[in-house]
């Protein structure tokens, strides 16, 4: 009879320290599972910025979605630059692991002559949208710095900063971050210096 009791309160010993067990996994499986789906979320969100903040893309015809890191991108396109400006720029994203493009180019048709002739052109492009969205993506995302009062335009490799900071120091940190882009031969600051008074009665 004790051997009996013994063996019973063995069984639910083990049996209950295999539900724990089964518990923990599951938790662990779901809090994993809600850890690549909120990545996947923050990715997807990042990449649509990242596209609406660049000019030369109609972002509204780009659609993004993410699986475990690896993004897809179907939509329509103006060109083969706009469709592999767009993979580029969401390939530098952090946490991408890979990039599906499907997008489709809608364009006009065209001579052999002018596309010989803007090939070089295109290139040059693509280049400068990269920098220029890779550096006003730094300064949006910068709690430091105004972003949003700070234009950038590139042209061949060199970058221009025009409007408004808080301090010399904010106006330093946009150039610092201008430099460190990649692809970026020379930087301008055409940036003033707004002091914001306390108004006195």
């Amino acid at each position: 009879m004790k051997r009996s009791i013994l063996s019973m309160i063995i069984a639910t010993t083990l049996t209950a320290t295999s539900l724990t067990s089964l518990a923990v996994a599951g938790e662990t499986k779901n809090d994993n599972q809600w850890q690549e789906g909120a990545k996947d979320a923050w990715i997807d969100g990042k990449a649509e910025a990242t596209l609406l903040f660049n000019g030369n893309l109609d972002s509204f015809d780009i659609n993004t979605d993410v699986k475990n890191g690896n993004v897809l991108l179907t939509g329509k396109v103006d060109s083969t630059v706009d469709k592999k400006l767009a993979e580029e720029l969401v390939a530098n994203i952090d946490g991408v692991n890979s990039v599906d493009n499907q997008l489709t180019v809608i364009e006009k048709e065209e001579s052999n002559d002018k596309v010989a002739s803007t090939i070089d052109k295109g290139k040059s492009e693509l280049t400068d949208a990269k920098i220029a969205t890779v550096i006003k993506t730094r300064l949006l995302l910068d709690s430091d710095i105004s972003g949003f009062d700070i234009d950038v335009d590139v042209v061949d490799g060199n970058v221009t900063l025009t409007g408004e900071v808080d301090s010399d120091a904010e106006r330093d940190l946009a150039v610092e971050i201008a430099k460190n882009a990649s692809d970026v031969k020379d930087v301008e600051e055409n940036l003033k210096v707004v002091v914001e008074t306390a108004m006195t009665e």
